[in-house]
Formats: structure tokens, C-alpha cells, sequence
């Protein structure tokens, strides 16, 4: 399966897709990685698993009303997954992304502009397996 790292920044175009088709994307459980080396796909992964469990609690688990709330919502969980991506990826003894060595809006746009599913498509036949996110996410409203 091809990575779906980095995730696109939620935005008034894509919003419907990413509540509506959060089930048909890449998920990546554990056993899609060996023990060793694979350290920066791991985290990659992580951070796709940790964001389309916050989505789906932006877009259905009662945080956000509306789509300016939720849409609201889905920005900060984008940010704040990307955010411990790059905490991990300094955490290691590796090239650090290249984003990751930017700050503020030139950090997100960078991230923005790799992203291969700009549209939050999903894959044709997948469902996605439940993973619970390794950290928690809270949602404040009163950064919109």
C-alpha cells in the first residue's frame, strides 16, 4: 500500500471528504512493520493513524458543530499530528523531513504541498482497520 504520508491540510474543498471517506484510507497498524529499520515509515504511519482517529472525532464525535467548527477541529488535529511527527523525528539519530525543519506557516505548507491525497480520496476496496491513537486529542474552539 502506498503511504499516505503527509496528510493534506483540511480545508473548505476537501472537508466533506475527510469526514465522508475516513474509513476507505491508508491505516497503519503495527504488523505493517518490521521489528527493525522502518523507523521513519513508523512514524509516518503513527502520525496518519493518529490524524484520522482525531478526524473522525472532529467530524462525528460531538467536538465540532457545523462545518466552520469542525473544519476548525480537523486544522488543529492536522497541526498537531505533524507536530509530533516532527517531536519524534528529532527524537532520533536520523535525517529529520525536511518540513520538519521549518516553522509555523512555512512548516504546514511544506508539509501541504507533498501530500499525494490533497483530496482525501479513499482507495478503491479498503477499509480501514480501528487504531486507537497512541496520544489523545483536544480540540480548542477558541483558536477559530
Amino acid at each position: 500500500m502506498e503511504s499516505s504520508f503527509p496528510p493534506a491540510r483540511p480545508s473548505a474543498n476537501n472537508l466533506n471528504a475527510v469526514c465522508l471517506y475516513g474509513n476507505g484510507r491508508p491505516r497503519y497498524p503495527a504488523f505493517c512493520f518490521p521489528s527493525s529499520s522502518y523507523a521513519y515509515a513508523h512514524r509516518a504511519g503513527n502520525a496518519v493513524n493518529r490524524l484520522e482517529s482525531w478526524l473522525n472525532q472532529c467530524c462525528y464525535g460531538g467536538l465540532a458543530l457545523g462545518n466552520g467548527q469542525i473544519l476548525c477541529c480537523a486544522k488543529q488535529a492536522w497541526e498537531t499530528a505533524l507536530s509530533y511527527f516532527c517531536t519524534e523525528e528529532y527524537s532520533t539519530m536520523t535525517l529529520v523531513n525536511e518540513c520538519c525543519e521549518k516553522n509555523g506557516e512555512e512548516r504546514w505548507n511544506c508539509f501541504e504541498r507533498q501530500a499525494p491525497n490533497p483530496s482525501y480520496q479513499p482507495l478503491c476496496g479498503y477499509t480501514a482497520p480501528l487504531i486507537t491513537p497512541d496520544t489523545i486529542f483536544t480540540w480548542d474552539p477558541n483558536t477559530c
